[in-house]
């Protein structure tokens, strides 16, 4: 990673690399898809990893919260969210079904693609 994490803004390696894994394992066993812009799937991928860091969990990125740690601890918005394990809705089309029209065809993502994204924050 070349990327400096300047005031802590960016997440660190091992959860960036830990929240990549997850996304592309999570998108191969549940048939979703990223979507067709990559970074969109950067940005949430680094949310994630910025929340695991900070958070101790990877707690969705794309909402807001009034307590964050009271979020964490009542688990529903850590990602995969309830709304995804029972409903395959993801507010942050991380994980797109294939009839989405946001939905690209891959579940991997680039270190290219995450770097990229991550020089923009």
């Amino acid at each position: 990673m070349n990327q400096t994490r300047e005031n802590n803004k960016l997440s660190t390696e091992k959860s960036l690399n830990a929240m990549k894994k997850f996304a592309e394992k999570y998108a191969k066993n549940t048939k979703t898809y990223f979507c067709v812009d990559p970074s969109v799937t950067a940005v949430v991928i680094e949310g994630l990893a910025k929340h695991k860091d900070d958070l101790g969990a990877p707690l969705c990125p794309c909402r807001h919260y009034e307590d964050k740690e009271a979020e964490v601890k009542a688990t529903y918005w850590n990602c995969p969210c309830v709304p995804m394990r029972e409903r395959k809705e993801c507010h942050c089309m991380l994980f797109l079904t294939p009839d989405n029209d946001f939905a690209g065809e891959q579940q991997e993502i680039t270190q290219e693609d995450l770097e990229s994204a991550r020089a923009t924050m």
